[in-house]
């Protein structure tokens, strides 16, 4: 029975075969050096001892589960055998103490044969041979068991009071011994097997496994791994793990914030409070400058581990006190997470194009710069195919169509007015270009002579496309917003300005007044729902998160005139047959009152110096009366396109405007290889780049250059100057003064040292300008949220919701009741 549950891998002569076989193959592989054999050698190795290991440990594992059921039958016997034993001392009353005699006898004679099986079955180390035939012997010993027990009971009668008290003491003593003696073996039986010391560890198999493994590890360390540990591979996996798993950093003691720098932090933290009491920023940033130099040494000096990575050699001391507060902050442990009015849930981004929605003020056949440059930048932002773009304009009813559209043109639907926008755009660039165009209703102002929003403009741009939007003239869409602010509603929002309401407001009556009002206004609102906020020139208000740049480009249609007109002066011909115009809208705030007065002082020096003005408006019989009534030399003639052919012989452009942003008329001019004449101001400092731009500081200085620009041929523009003046050098603009470019590409923006630092400082820092900038949200909400209030500041009656002539043109459900509660 024992040979035939035997494995063949036990017997001697097979292990003898196996540890022939590794000491063939350890011969062999000894003679190759490389790595391919080494590998080959254990694998080889391994099969062997792996083939007639796992039958052996199976019955291993067989044979000890067979040693915890052996136990477990001993314990159950005993336990039987006393059970019954007391059962049969006590059944027949008082015990006596003859029968507890008799018991001890019982045990005496059984000792022997109990302690010979203890001593043979919890030895620490049990011999192969007992354990092959462990599984026939657990008959016998169940035979033996049950033989003890009828010889116990056959002697009960002998002695059985004092037999049960003895064994009474006995059967705790054995219980236990028991119990101790198999946990011995287990404990004794595993050191052995993990030293290879005693009968388990002379197992054939895996001794000669570790030799092997021994060997082995020899040889890969000298040999086979020497080339391996110095590869290009582990020294990156080495860089990888230290990127991933980072020591933590030391306790750094940070000293606190000094009086200075909490008065500096002060001044810093309530610039949006003295900015609405009219102080620059220029001035706090002078403030922060001054008690920063103030100091005995540099405002504050980074870690020298981190100063490369947080301060630029050029840093600026606002910069080095937001970074001071960030590391104080850090070393408290405190993380801010937001402020009370910035835990808006905000659109979440996936991996598909994003969304940019842009909003305007005007709209198509309205020939106005805040109709025309936002169109283009729409079909320029589409061109890229990098995002999906959405252009919203206003839709005004019918009689709002008649006082504004040139030429008595109205369209009956919107579907109308987009065709002639796609139509009129197409004609100019020359591509299709692939955008969406959507409405917002809107009502015309006759005193302000522009467009106002009815309604909450924002919700019609769907949750979904939400992402990134362009506000053109936040300041005009945002006078009398009551709805959801654009900041909790889009990831980034983007103002664009560009017109100088200012200027035009200083020319009314209280226009003083009036204009203090309105900077304030306009800073609040911008703050308020703006992110960043782009000026074209230097002539505007300075509104909070701005920079200066020319974000237009010049129509195509230009450009190709100018490189006629260029070719044409190549071949000889003359392009230019023609003096000087002007073109513009006839109000008196487009340059006209600045254009007679110059005419007028110096009508002698410029005798015989005709001009052609071309333009319609409001103000063309006032201007046409003062001109005739100075008898200046001005043609007034009939509004027209710039492009037109009439227009390509005039050599000068003559633009003394000074209330202009930035004039697209110039640009146009200028695209089309004209002389320019224009004040020495901020609007035109774009152009201040083309040689033929031609500034005046004075009403001398205009007559010399009018002389000089007549006399004298334009230069012909260069490849560079003309793409100056395209759409694809004002888009890329766009993207980078906007931060839209790093938005869109937010996965290489973490790479940005200038993003780095912001995220520094932003992660621990809380910020009191965001708090102000909602609180500035809520309560322009309260206030335009009240019709008293809205009619005493100039609204048109009736646009917090739109009516019902909107909603039958545009298909829309009537305007529910608004929420009294900001947000919520």
């Amino acid at each position: 029975m024992a040979k035939e549950t035997q494995h063949p891998s036990s017997s001697p002569a097979m292990a003898t075969a196996v540890t022939g076989t590794a000491s063939t193959a350890s011969a062999s592989s000894s003679l190759s050096l490389s790595s391919t054999n080494a590998f080959s050698f254990l694998s080889k190795g391994w099969r062997e001892v792996w083939d007639s290991a796992d039958a052996d440990l199976q019955l291993m594992r067989d044979r000890a589960n067979s040693v915890r059921n052996l136990a477990s039958t001993f314990d159950r016997e005993i336990e039987n055998f006393l059970n019954n034993s007391a059962r049969s001392a006590f059944s027949a009353g008082t015990p006596s103490a003859s029968s507890f005699s008799g018991e001890i006898g019982i045990m005496k004679k059984l000792q022997p044969k109990i302690s010979e099986f203890r001593r043979v079955y919890s030895a620490p180390g049990i011999s192969r041979k007992v354990m092959e035939r462990w599984a026939p012997a657990r008959a016998k010993l169940g035979i033996d068991l049950s033989a003890i027990k009828n010889a116990i009971v056959a002697e009960m009668d002998l002695d059985e009071r004092e037999g049960v008290l003895e064994f009474g003491g006995m059967r705790r003593r054995r219980r236990r011994d028991t119990r101790v003696r198999f946990r011995e073996f287990w404990a004794e039986r595993d050191e052995a097997e993990r030293e290879g010391e005693g009968n388990f560890g002379d197992w054939e198999p895996i001794r000669v496994l570790k030799t092997r493994l021994k060997e082995f590890e020899k040889r890969s360390s000298s040999e086979i791994l020497s080339g391996f540990k110095n590869s290009e591979f582990v020294e990156k996996l080495k860089i990888s793990l230290k990127s991933i798993y980072k020591e933590p950093e030391e306790a750094k003691d940070v000293p606190p914030l000094d009086v200075p720098e909490l008065l500096a932090c002060l001044v810093r933290q309530s610039e949006p409070f003295l900015d609405q009491l009219g102080v620059r920023k220029d001035i706090c940033n002078r403030i922060v400058e001054s008690l920063y130099k103030c100091k005995n040494q540099l405002f504050w000096q980074p870690p020298s581990a981190q100063a490369s990575d947080l301060v630029e050699s050029d840093s600026n001391p606002c910069d080095d006190l937001d970074l001071r507060i960030a590391s104080v902050l850090q070393s408290t442990g405190h993380h801010y997470d937001g402020g009370f009015w910035t835990d808006f849930a905000k659109p979440e981004t996936s991996d598909r194009k994003r969304q940019v929605a842009i909003v305007t003020t005007a709209s198509l056949p309205w020939m106005t710069g805040t109709a025309v440059n936002p169109l283009f930048r729409a079909a320029y932002l589409a061109k890229s195919a990098q995002q999906n773009v959405t252009l919203l304009v206003p839709w005004l009813c019918k009689s709002d169509q008649e006082l504004v559209y040139p030429n008595n043109l109205t369209f009956s639907s919107p579907e109308e007015q987009e065709s002639y926008i796609r139509k009129w755009l197409e004609d100019r660039i020359g591509f299709k270009a692939d955008f969406k165009i959507s409405f917002y209703p809107g009502k015309f102002s006759k005193e302000r002579r522009s467009i106002i929003p009815a309604g909450d403009t924002s919700q019609f741009i769907p949750s979904k496309d939400a992402d990134i939007a362009i506000l053109e003239e936040p300041e005009h869409l945002n006078w009398y917003h009551h709805g959801k602010r654009w900041t909790d509603k889009f990831n980034h929002v983007v103002g664009i300005v560009h017109t100088n309401y200012l200027e035009y407001i200083k020319r009314e009556k209280n226009g003083a007044l009036q204009a203090f009002f309105v900077k304030h206004i306009n800073n609040w609102v911008a703050r308020a729902y703006c992110d960043k906020i782009l000026r074209l020139s230097a002539a505007t208000q300075d509104l909070p998160k701005s920079v200066i740049c020319n974000v237009h480009g010049v129509n195509p249609k230009f450009l190709k005139i100018g490189e006629k007109i260029a070719a044409e002066r190549e071949s000889g011909q003359q392009a230019f047959s023609k003096g000087a115009y002007f073109l513009g809208k006839m109000v008196w705030a487009k340059g006209y009152r600045e254009l007679i007065d110059l005419l007028a002082k110096h009508k002698s020096d410029l005798d015989g110096f005709n001009l052609d003005v071309y333009g319609n408006g409001e103000d063309a019989l006032e201007v046409q009366s003062a001109a005739k009534k100075l008898d200046l030399n001005l043609n007034f003639l009939r509004g027209r396109d710039h492009a037109d052919d009439s227009l390509h012989g005039y050599k000068v452009f003559i633009n003394p405007s000074v209330s202009d942003v930035l004039c697209t008329a110039t640009a146009e001019a200028l695209a089309m290889g004209k002389f320019v004449v224009c004040a020495d101001h901020p609007s035109n400092e774009f152009f201040r780049l083309f040689p033929n731009c031609l500034t005046y500081k004075s009403s001398e200085d205009f007559v010399a250059k009018v002389k000089e620009a007549l006399t004298n041929d334009p230069q012909p523009l260069t490849p560079e100057q003309r793409y100056h003046l395209s759409w694809e050098a004002a888009t890329q603009r766009f993207m980078e003064y906007s931060d839209l470019e790093k938005i869109l590409n937010a996965e290489t923006s973490d790479s940005n040292a200038d993003a780095g630092k912001v995220m520094r400082k932003s992660v621990s820092m809380p910020s009191l300008n965001q708090m102000v900038d909602g609180g500035l949200a809520f309560a322009h909400y309260c206030l335009t949220g009240n019709e008293f209030l809205r009619l005493c500041t100039g609204a048109i009656p009736k646009t917090r919701d739109y009516d019902k002539q909107h909603c039958k043109d545009l298909n829309l459900l009537p305007p529910q009741v608004q929420s009294p509660i900001y947000g919520w």
